[in-house]
């Protein structure tokens, strides 16, 4: 394929992870090596709102020292949207403006970092400027801490998550034992339809210091099984301690919240989550009149830089650093994504999946990884998740407290 010649425009996606910036990292610092071939290296402000609004950064002001800190920041350092594009055949009005802003700038390679969602509007962008004719290679950069995009062993984010979790898990299960009165503790972990992240507990189970009942998405809720199963190891130990993904529906399909009230949703049209532990922790009392305590993870689970997984750190940055390489090779409507080597010891490889086959795609928790009550998981669980946990990463120190990433983001002009 013949070499393309233009601007890179890079954006994030969607939910943040404490390692994304590490993939915009990759994809910034690669792309600003490629000179004679990528000219200049946009960073789009909320994401692709920020093409629509013809709102994004010139990447070459910025400082190296603080684009390497990147690699330890929380958060989406340019900013993040939930932005559902419509079909074009429905309505072309955004890709019109996509491409009208793409040739005023020149923008030749567009990377877009995030989850299902986001590689849905990978695909969809990169279909459309094909057929208006308008060369654009187009990459896909996954991001996301639920771990369920299809095509990928795994995904960047999801590892520093279940090891802040693992972690999180083992102290408080050393907390919750302090004294000599009873108590239930209901730990509610992120995990709409999919459950890898809430049985990471298991990982601090594994290690003597976890939850006694672990409850995923991908099986049935049953409220009667539930409440027996917490009674059971209640009247045994005088302590309890469950670990529930907020997405656990019932038979019916419901989602706990929705017996109580109904749920907002996004631009996408998901339910936006939170309030299980809470309800279960309602339905627990009433029940066993103890002391009970429910703690959301909430957002401490998807920005905890200071407990990374170094193998997250690295990975992500390489799939950033990956898809500018991929791109400018002559690649393009494909996501980058991780294959396990086979072999004792972990191994990842890099692999490319068409953008049309993960697009809005789930990958769940095998069920075989799940035991037969649908009350915890199996070890082969465990050492799928373990070697992805390896290594330390933390922001530097000052004064103590961390010292992350100050962009200066001037605005590019034209």
């Amino acid at each position: 394929m013949s070499q393309l010649k233009g601007n890179a425009i890079f954006g994030q996606s969607g939910g943040p992870t404490s390692v994304i910036n590490a993939s915009a990292a990759g994809v910034i610092q690669e792309a600003l090596k490629q000179t004679g071939v990528i000219g200049k290296v946009y960073g789009a402000a909320h994401g692709i709102k920020g093409i629509l609004a013809e709102e994004f950064f010139d990447m070459a002001q910025e400082d190296p020292a603080e684009l390497d800190l990147l690699r330890t920041t929380p958060s989406s350092a340019l900013g993040s949207c939930r932005y559902k594009l419509k079909k074009a055949e429905d309505d072309d009005t955004d890709y019109k403006r996509l491409l009208e802003v793409f040739r005023k700038y020149d923008i030749r390679y567009f990377f877009y970092n995030g989850g299902n969602d986001s590689m849905d509007t990978c695909n969809k962008i990169s279909k459309y400027m094909q057929r208006a004719g308008y060369e654009c290679r187009v990459m896909g950069v996954p991001k996301t801490i639920d771990n369920d995009l299809w095509g990928t062993d795994h995904c960047p984010g999801f590892a520093s998550a279940a090891k802040y979790i693992a972690t999180s898990t083992m102290e408080v299960y050393l907390d919750a034992r302090v004294y000599d009165t009873g108590m239930v503790t209901i730990l509610e972990v992120m995990g709409r339809n999919a459950g890898w992240l809430t049985a990471a507990t298991a990982i601090a189970a594994a290690k003597g210091h976890g939850p006694d009942l672990i409850y995923l998405p991908e099986t049935d809720f049953d409220l009667d099984a539930f409440l027996a199963d917490v009674k059971r190891i209640y009247d045994k130990e005088k302590k309890c301690i469950i670990a529930v993904s907020e997405g656990v529906r019932t038979k019916e399909g419901k989602y706990l919240p929705e017996l109580v009230g109904e749920l907002t949703k996004d631009a996408f049209g998901h339910a936006q989550m939170g309030g299980t532990a809470s309800l279960l922790a309602g339905v627990v009392k009433d029940r066993l009149g103890c002391k009970i305590r429910a703690i959301e993870f909430s957002l401490l689970q998807r920005c905890a830089a200071h407990c990374a997984s170094k193998t997250d750190v690295d990975e992500s940055y390489l799939a950033g650093k990956t898809a500018v390489q991929v791109a400018v090779a002559g690649g393009t409507d494909q996501m980058v994504a991780f294959k396990r080597a086979p072999g004792k010891d972990y191994v990842c490889e890099i692999q490319l999946i068409p953008l049309s086959e993960v697009a809005n795609t789930e990958k769940k928790v095998p069920r075989e990884w799940i035991n037969a009550a649908g009350n915890f998981v199996t070890q082969e669980y465990v050492d799928y998740v373990l070697p992805l946990i390896q290594g330390e990463s933390s922001p530097p120190m000052v004064d103590g407290v961390p010292r992350f990433a100050r962009l200066k983001k001037v605005l590019a002009r034209k």
